[in-house]
């Protein structure tokens, strides 16, 4: 799915500290050992992603049994890559672009929020997931963002999927877990993700307009439009602008 790339884009184009290598590996293993008890307690599956890296850490409590996932006898499974694909091939589709959307707001919502305070949020998503025999669970999924300890990006995700236990009046809100608070992602902040001018040239690209007729009707050059379109790729995770126009939609963008 082009939304993918759309957020693999947003992390990676984060910069990371490069010194103290000895506190990230510390701190890592910490975060690890945290996975595996959730794992080992809440009967999870979770997955550690490490956006710098881009690897992933796969923990399987017993609700993966549950869902007819096979992992190997080792407590932790290492991927090369930070998108869980045997986990996320199991989601509804609807719900798993929906995930994407709601993700992709929720990383934006997390980066202008002071640093300090970036801990305090998670976001819960309502999925639907298929078990081995084709039925669907209902599953809550938690996404939480965790900041380098030097610097000022995303470096882990840590995610986690548990049964549906309680009913919720939404299928996806953000969770303050120090005041309770809830609350659904308003998508006015959708406006921040592309410039007023990334946007102009998205609705002449949606209305099949070329870059050389861009560039005439903005009175720009045909680099900037260029450059435009490369932004709006990135900035959206996809790989092509009918994807891109799409997503854009999507967000109420364009």
């Amino acid at each position: 799915m082009d939304i993918i790339k759309k957020l693999t884009s947003e992390f990676s184009r984060q910069e990371f500290a490069q010194s103290k290598k000895a506190v990230y590996a510390e701190e890592l293993d910490r975060y690890k050992r945290i996975a595996r008890g959730y794992a080992d307690i809440e009967n999870a599956i979770v997955v550690l992603s490490d956006m710098h890296a881009s690897t992933s850490y796969m923990y399987y409590g017993s609700f993966s049994d549950i869902l007819g996932l096979k992992h190997s006898d080792t407590e932790e499974d290492q991927i090369g890559s930070i998108w869980e694909e045997k986990i996320l091939q199991l989601i509804n589709p609807d719900d798993l672009y929906n995930k994407y959307l709601q993700e992709l707001r929720f990383f934006h919502f997390i980066k202008h929020q002071p640093k300090g305070r970036r801990r305090h949020y998670y976001l819960m998503n309502i999925l639907r997931m298929k078990d081995a025999i084709g039925n669907y669970h209902a599953v809550c999924h938690r996404l939480f963002y965790i900041p380098e300890p030097y610097g000022n990006s995303m470096w882990l995700a840590l995610c986690l999927y548990n049964p549906l236990v309680i009913d919720v009046s939404n299928n996806s809100m953000v969770v303050n877990s120090v005041t309770g608070e809830m609350q659904e992602l308003e998508t006015k902040n959708d406006s921040n993700i592309l410039s007023d001018r990334e946007k102009q040239v998205l609705r002449l690209i949606d209305k099949g307009l070329m870059s050389k007729h861009i560039a005439e009707r903005l009175s720009i050059s045909i680099n900037t439009v260029s450059r435009h379109r490369q932004e709006i790729l990135s900035k959206l995770q996809v790989k092509n602008s009918i994807e891109a126009c799409r997503v854009a939609k999507d967000l109420g963008l364009i």
